[in-house]
């Protein structure tokens, strides 16, 4: 402890603070130095700074401006993707309806070629009843001619009045047939 209380004993300059002509060598020093970082270092870091702030901001609104863009575009494509949705959905009922037209068309095109062959096979079988009819009634009427013949012994070749003779029996014949017909669906 005695090193100790003569230190502190001791009468002299104080150890730590600087000799006085040090003390101003330190401050012209630090002046000039400051000064001189002031005017030529601070104006190029302050410029360098205001340069990458306008590149970050710059930045930050192009990848806002990239961003609004992209939206847009993003909007527009659902938009066109909903246009053709809806244009494939109209697309898809207008064939569909062609399809029902084209099929109804079909039809009644089949069923008026089968009401043309129905009334071509009506006309065609009456006209064939119809030839079938006079064939018959000659075949009776000669028939009947000779039959009426060989009852009476006489010869009835006389073609005119044995032809109106025949035509007048089937005339009377098919008109008691048609009453005879319409009798019964009377009662």
């Amino acid at each position: 402890m005695a090193p100790i209380a003569v230190i502190a004993a001791e009468d002299g300059p104080d150890p730590l603070l600087p000799h006085t002509s040090e003390l101003i060598v330190g401050l012209v020093a630090f002046a000039l130095l400051f000064f001189f970082l002031r005017a030529k270092v601070y104006p190029i870091f302050e410029r360098t700074y205001a340069e990458r702030a306008a590149a970050i901001q710059g930045g930050a609104e192009k990848a806002e401006q990239a961003q609004a863009e992209a939206n847009q575009l993003l909007e527009e494509y659902r938009a066109q993707l909903a246009d053709a949705r809806s244009e494939a959905a109209r697309i898809r009922e207008d064939a569909k309806q062609q399809g029902a037209a084209i099929v109804a068309q079909a039809r009644e095109e089949a069923e008026a070629e089968a009401k043309r062959v129905a009334a071509r096979a009506e006309a065609q079988l009456q006209a064939e009843r119809e030839q079938v009819l006079r064939e018959l009634r000659g075949e009776v009427g000669s028939l009947a001619t000779t039959l009426a013949g060989k009852v009476v012994g006489e010869s009835l070749q006389d073609d005119d009045r044995s032809r109106r003779v025949v035509e007048r029996f089937l005339a009377d014949l098919e008109t008691a047939q048609a009453s005879d017909a319409a009798g019964p669906r009377d009662a």
